[in-house]
């Protein structure tokens, strides 16, 4: 059972090639499946819609035993807020139908998921140079998307049914946008004391990402390389020496044309 496990955890961590395609392969399965329950929410529960949320919850359910098998500390794990919300998905999947259709929008937590992962940032770093160069700025891309496919999810699962203007995804989608905008055109507005709420925290939380992606964008490129002297991780990408303690560097380059 132990070499078993072991083989398990370097499909997880390893660094070889074998591993980095199946990690690949989870990121795949991720971007599929929210592609699937974006697709889906605004849809009525039916047989086909059924089965497959039953198959998908037992591909994440297994996911998520392996990762905890292999993790050295389990609590540690557990308490991780996208262990939670895988823990979220696969009960709104596998109880699907026992419970509403009005907590579809949970599964949208499986976004939580997306690049945020040691091993797979590793990966993309390694074998992506225009990863590599532009880290920052597709990372603050995806989560400004995850927020805004979540709160939009959030919007037409909770309010919907209270607002005549939203009638489909889309229009939850305009309002979520205009709203993190601070456009605010007024033909679409959340009514009572939740929806104001809702309003807000989309603003708050909507315009410090927004703000945080357009710093990514407009600052000096730098790349991500750690300095074995003194720990300074990001340098501008033709270094030779670390500007802080004068290290000689070794960060892998394209070459010039």
């Amino acid at each position: 059972m132990e070499k078993v496990r072991k083989k398990v955890d370097l499909l997880y961590s390893g660094k070889g090639k074998k591993a980095a395609l199946f990690r690949y392969a989870l990121i795949l399965f991720d971007v599929s499946t929210i592609v699937f329950f974006v697709a889906t929410i605004p849809l009525a529960p039916h047989y086909g819609i059924l089965i497959a949320d039953f198959a998908i919850g037992i591909l994440i359910l297994m996911d998520f035993l392996a990762r905890l098998w292999i993790a050295p500390n389990k609590l540690q794990m557990l308490r991780q807020i996208y262990t939670i919300a895988d823990v979220v998905v696969i009960l709104s999947l596998l109880l699907a139908p026992l419970v509403s259709q009005k907590f579809a929008f949970l599964r949208i937590l499986r976004t939580l998921r997306l690049l945020h992962s040691y091993h797979v940032l590793r990966d993309l770093r390694r074998d992506t140079p225009f990863f590599r160069r532009n880290e920052d700025v597709i990372v603050s891309a995806v989560n400004l998307g995850v927020f805004i496919f979540f709160m939009t999810s959030l919007v037409f699962a909770l309010r919907s049914d209270q607002n005549p203007d939203i009638v489909n995804y889309i229009d939850a989608l305009y309002f979520t946008v205009s709203t993190l905008t601070t456009t605010g055109f007024g033909d679409i507005v959340l009514s009572g004391t939740y929806g104001r709420l809702l309003a807000v925290v989309i603003m708050v939380a909507g315009v410090a990402l927004f703000l945080r992606l357009a710093q990514t964008i407009f600052r000096p490129n730098k790349l991500r390389h750690k300095c074995p002297e003194c720990g300074l991780n990001r340098h501008e990408p033709d270094a030779i020496h670390c500007k802080h303690c004068g290290h000689v560097l070794n960060i892998e380059t394209e070459g010039s044309s």
